[in-house]
C-alpha cells in the first residue's frame, strides 16, 4: 500500500514541458467535465424543455430553444477549454494571449446568439405581419430584422476592439479622419439608403405586386436597404439599386381595381346597317349578361370603315384583376361574340384585296 502511495505521489509530483503532471490531471477533468456538462445541458434542453415547448400553443418558445441550444454548448465547452489551458499553468504573457483570445470567442459566441435571436424575432413578428390587411409591416420587417444585426455586429466589434486593450476613441479619431474618404466612396450606398426612405415614404408598391418599370417586369420579392429584388416571368432574379428604381415610371398592375379590354371585331362588307344595328346591340347584351364584366363603364359601336372590314370597337373592363382569371373572361367573351355573329349569319373579316381588271380597247 505504502509502495502504492508512492509511486501516485511520484506520477503526481512529475513534470512534462516544466509543468507539474497534476495540473495535465486537472485540466482533463475540467475538459471532461465541460463536455459532460455539453451533453447534459443538450439533453435537458431537448428532451425536457422541447417537450413542455410542444404542448404550448405558439412556436416562438421552440424556435428559442432551438436558437439557445447551440451558443449555449459552446459556450460551455469554450470556458472549459479556457479553464483547463489556465490550470496548466502556463506563463503570464502566454495567458494573457489566451484570456484575449478567449473574450474574443465569447463576444463572438454573444454575436452569434443575438443574431438567432433576432432571426427568430422576426420571424414571429413577420407571421403576425402576415395576419394584418397591411403591407407595409411586411416590407419593414426584412429591414429591422438587418438594422438590428448592423447594430449588433457594430457593437460587438467595438467591445473586442476595446476588450483587446486598443482604445476606441482612437479608432473613432482615425475614421472621423477617413470621414470624407470613406463618404466619397460610399456616395451610392448613401443614395441607395435615400432611395429605400423615398419608396417606403411614397409606396408605390408592396412585396407581392406585379410591377413594370422602362426596364424590367415582375413579381416584388424583397424591398432592402441597398436594392429591390423583382422575380421576372421567365423566373428570373432582378436586383435593381433603389437609388435608380426612386427615379424610374412604375407602373402598378396590382393596384389596378379593374382590368381594361380593347379590341376590334371586324365582320364582312356584306353585312347590312341594319345587321350591324343587331350585332352591336347583341355584344352590348352580351357585356351586359356576363357576371365578370364590370357593369360601371364599357363601349360597343361600329366606329370605321376599315379596308377589308366593318369595324366594331369593343371596350369593357373585368371585374377581376387576376391574370388567369382576366384571360378566362376574356376568352368567354370572344366566344360569346362569335356565337352570336354566327347565330345572325354574319362573318368575322380576315385581310382581303379586290381586283378589277379591265381590257381597254386600242
Amino acid at each position: 500500500m505504502e509502495d502504492a502511495l508512492k509511486l501516485l505521489d511520484n506520477i503526481i509530483g512529475c513534470r512534462i514541458l516544466g509543468i507539474a503532471c497534476k495540473n495535465y490531471l486537472l485540466a482533463f477533468a475540467v475538459l471532461f467535465t465541460s463536455l459532460l456538462l455539453k451533453k447534459i445541458t443538450r439533453s435537458v434542453l431537448e428532451r425536457h424543455f422541447s417537450k413542455l415547448a410542444e404542448k404550448t400553443k405558439t412556436r416562438f418558445d421552440d424556435l428559442l430553444l432551438e436558437a439557445l441550444s447551440k451558443p449555449l454548448g459552446l459556450a460551455i465547452l469554450l470556458a472549459g477549454v479556457l479553464f483547463a489551458i489556465l490550470i496548466l499553468g502556463l506563463p503570464a504573457d502566454v495567458e494573457a494571449v489566451v484570456i484575449n483570445i478567449g473574450k474574443v470567442f465569447f463576444a463572438a459566441l454573444g454575436t452569434w446568439l443575438i443574431f438567432r435571436l433576432i432571426d427568430i424575432f422576426s420571424q414571429y413578428i413577420g407571421s403576425l405581419a402576415g395576419k394584418t390587411e397591411s403591407k407595409l409591416d411586411d416590407q419593414l420587417v426584412p429591414l429591422v430584422r438587418k438594422t438590428a444585426k448592423v447594430f449588433v455586429g457594430i457593437v460587438a466589434f467595438v467591445l473586442i476592439i476595446q476588450n483587446l486593450g486598443y482604445s476606441v476613441s482612437g479608432l473613432l479619431a482615425g475614421l472621423g479622419l477617413g470621414g470624407l474618404a470613406f463618404a466619397l466612396a460610399a456616395k451610392d450606398t448613401i443614395s441607395n439608403l435615400f432611395g429605400s426612405a423615398t419608396i417606403f415614404a411614397d409606396r408605390p408598391f408592396h412585396v407581392g405586386d406585379w410591377i413594370k418599370t422602362e426596364k424590367v417586369e415582375g413579381v416584388v420579392e424583397e424591398v432592402g436597404f441597398r436594392s429591390t429584388k423583382i422575380r421576372s416571368f421567365a423566373k428570373t432574379l432582378i436586383t435593381i439599386p433603389n437609388s435608380v428604381l426612386a427615379n424610374m415610371a412604375i407602373d402598378n398592375f396590382s393596384a389596378m381595381p379593374k382590368r381594361r379590354v380593347k379590341m376590334t371585331v371586324g365582320v364582312t362588307y356584306e353585312t347590312s346597317a341594319g345587321q350591324m344595328e343587331q350585332a352591336v346591340e347583341a355584344v352590348k347584351k352580351i357585356l351586359r349578361e356576363h357576371e365578370g364584366v364590370h357593369q360601371e363603364f364599357f363601349l360597343v359601336n361600329f366606329t370605321d370603315f376599315g379596308p377589308s372590314s366593318l369595324d366594331i370597337l369593343v371596350y369593357y373592363f373585368t371585374a377581376t384583376t387576376v391574370w388567369e382569371e382576366y384571360l378566362k373572361v376574356r376568352q368567354e367573351i370572344n366566344l360569346a361574340i362569335m356565337s352570336a355573329l354566327e347565330g345572325m349569319g354574319l362573318s368575322i373579316a380576315f385581310p382581303t384585296s379586290t381586283v378589277y381588271l379591265q381590257n381597254a380597247e386600242k
